[in-house]
Parts: C-alpha cells; sequence; structure tokens
C-alpha cells in the first residue's frame, strides 16, 4: 500500500541478495512510503538478482559494495553525497559466517571463522556508521537486522548467536554515540524466514515449525513485517526511538 510516509527521503539498503531477502521487503516497503533509495549488489554474480529489486523500487542509485573491500566502501558514500548530497536513512542487513563454523559448535569455532562472521556481521555496522555520520541529515536513521539467538541460545544458530549478540551491542554504543548528532541506532528481530542466508542452517524447518506453533499470533512473519517496522523507524514518527532491539516476531520473544 503506498503511502508518503517518508516521501523525498533518501536511503541507503545493504543486503538485498534477491527478492526474497529481508533486505528487499524493506526496500519495496520504503519505495511504497515515497522514498528515494541507492542499493548495493555483492558482485557480478548477485547483480542480476539485486537489479530486479532495484528496477521495482526505481533505485536511483545501484553500485558494487563488498563491505571487506575499502575502496568501494568510499567510492559507495562518495557517489551518494555526489547524487543526493546527503542521506536520511541506512538498512545494514548483511552477515555471513564459513560453512564449517556455522554447522559446528561455538567451542570448536575457528578463530578465522570467528574472525570472518565478526567482520562481516558485526563490525560492518561500525564501518558503515561511521562512513554515513557526515552525511546523515538530523533525525537520520541507522537499522541493522538481529534475531532471538542474540539473546537466549537457539539450537544450531550456533557462533552466530554470539556475533548477532555483539551486533546489538555495538547498536546501543551507536546509538549513545550518535544521538548528540541526532542520528539513531536501532536493530529490528524479525522471526524466522526463508532466506538464502537462513537456508545455511541446519534443521531450520523445525526452527520454522516451532515459531509457527509458539508464537502468541501463532504466525510466521514475512519480509514485508520486518519492512513496515523499517519504514516506521526511517520516518520522523520515531524520532525518539534509538538504541532498541525491536522484536517482529509474532511475539516469539516473550515465551519461555
Amino acid at each position: 500500500m503506498e503511502s508518503s510516509l517518508i516521501k523525498g527521503k533518501c536511503g541507503l539498503v545493504i543486503g538485498v541478495a534477491n527478492e526474497h531477502s529481508i533486505a528487499a521487503g524493506c526496500a519495496h516497503a520504503f519505495h511504497d512510503a515515497g522514498a528515494r533509495l541507492a542499493l548495493t549488489y555483492l558482485n557480478d554474480k548477485a547483480l542480476p538478482h539485486v537489479k530486479t529489486v532495484a528496477d521495482q523500487v526505481n533505485a536511483e542509485l545501484l553500485l558494487p559494495m563488498d563491505i571487506t573491500n575499502d575502496t568501494q566502501l568510499d567510492a559507495l558514500f562518495e557517489d551518494i553525497e555526489k547524487q543526493w548530497g546527503g542521506l536520511d536513512f541506512l538498512v545494514h542487513s548483511i552477515a555471513w559466517c564459513p560453512m564449517e563454523d556455522l554447522h559446528g559448535r561455538v567451542t570448536d569455532c575457528s578463530r578465522e571463522g570467528f574472525l570472518q562472521a565478526m567482520d562481516i556481521s558485526c563490525h560492518s555496522l561500525i564501518r558503515l556508521a561511521h562512513k554515513a555520520e557526515p552525511l546523515l541529515q538530523n533525525n537520520g536513521s541507522i537499522m541493522t537486522m538481529s534475531y532471538y539467538g542474540a539473546e537466549k541460545v537457539v539450537d544450531h544458530y550456533n557462533v552466530m548467536g554470539p556475533v548477532k549478540a555483539a551486533l546489538e551491542a555495538s547498536m546501543k554504543y551507536l546509538a549513545a554515540e550518535l544521538g548528540p548528532s541526532g542520528i539513531r541506532v536501532n536493530a529490528i528481530s524479525p522471526g524466522p524466514l526463508n532466506t538464502r542466508a537462513a537456508s545455511g542452517i541446519a534443521h531450520f524447518d523445525k526452527l520454522i515449525d516451532e515459531h509457527r506453533t509458539r508464537a502468541p499470533q501463532r504466525h510466521l512473519v514475512s519480509i514485508h513485517d520486518v519492512g513496515n517496522m523499517a519504514t516506521y523507524l526511517a520516518c520522523d514518527a520515531s524520532s525518539r526511538v534509538t538504541g532498541e532491539v525491536i522484536h517482529v516476531d509474532a511475539g516469539y520473544h516473550v515465551m519461555s
């Protein structure tokens, strides 16, 4: 449903892998609410899938961005400044862990795997906030995506639990540091979603079934549900909301 909730605001969405990804759900919600968008793609292989979403949301910029490539990161924000002169909101929706470490016990996680997971899934938010800070307008908004496994032990989530916990803590410190500049930082914690990233988690179907049967609303969430919350965090109505982990999980997190 189209609205003018964030009409004219400029937003950067990082993490679209295909039309089923959480970041794609956010991009569609932003577009429907009137935002101007920039999207990024990881590499040439990913480009056709991301371009499909970019075309659907009339993205004004579609730029390459491997978060481990500092040259691409610098170029991304230079292009945004040239195109818009500033930025109103940013979505960080990227996470990665080597498969052998993701499927193993935390006890057995390799140093290299842990550092890679932390760098791409957590420290990347800090790097993006650093680059975005000079461009974000007053009441600018930064959002990241977490998961309940950051708070409680979730079977088979393994090392991504500690990584997401670090992400949530980093979000809170960024909120405290950037708040005086009028920049808000929040995390959205969705219920389990059938995305490409989630497909790497062992026994994911069991996780989906448990959520559906135990969540108070007895319902799974969609990428569009997450996009609606992201739109709220991008709009002026949430101007006093910062440092929060906001669950979009049909109430699953309240259950013991």
